[in-house]
């Protein structure tokens, strides 16, 4: 068995819950792995994560969504995390420029212009992703219809659970 099914299997329900919740904030989808305990080893973990993320509706996305820090809702936040590589929490891109302030006030913007379009965040697994990149992600999927887009979204949640997972340990 490997730690992060172990933890998980060792765990009450409330407190198995708990942390499953922090890797997903949909509540459907945390009952569930709750309840698929015990884990037979972390890749088991893994595939029932994905198998679980997959039964959920979009009321369970959209809850997921609600988890998430809105990506450039305040301007000063977005200069501290790309002001320098330095500040990138582990294991993100480490040779990446620090983004200039014509990009991060274009990222706001955006993510305003994103949530009013779809009508819930933008959501995107940052990891190893310049501001640069993360704002030409948004502005590709600006022209996504809006189930594809809360489709996308959702994939987007099933890398960032998994990343989460990964780290339960």
């Amino acid at each position: 068995m490997n730690a992060r099914a172990s933890l998980l299997n060792a765990e009450p329900d409330s407190a198995a819950r708990e942390l499953l919740g922090r890797c997903c904030g949909a509540s459907r989808w945390a009952d569930a792995m709750t309840m698929r305990r015990p884990f037979k080893n972390d890749d088991a973990l893994f595939a029932a994560a994905d198998e679980e993320w997959a039964k959920m509706k979009d009321a369970d996305i959209l809850e997921a969504l609600q988890h998430h820090p809105r990506i450039g809702a305040d301007l000063g936040e977005l200069r501290k995390k790309y002001a320098s590589t330095a500040t990138w929490a582990a294991g993100e891109q480490s040779g990446a420029a620090a983004a200039d302030e014509a990009t991060l006030v274009a990222l706001r913007d955006g993510n305003v212009e994103y949530e009013k379009r779809f009508g819930h965040i933008f959501v995107v697994c940052a990891t190893g992703k310049t501001a640069g990149e993360m704002l030409a992600l948004l502005q590709a999927r600006m022209h996504n219809d809006p189930q594809r887009e809360l489709g996308v979204a959702a994939a987007e949640q099933a890398k960032i659970t998994r990343i989460r997972l990964e780290k339960l340990a």
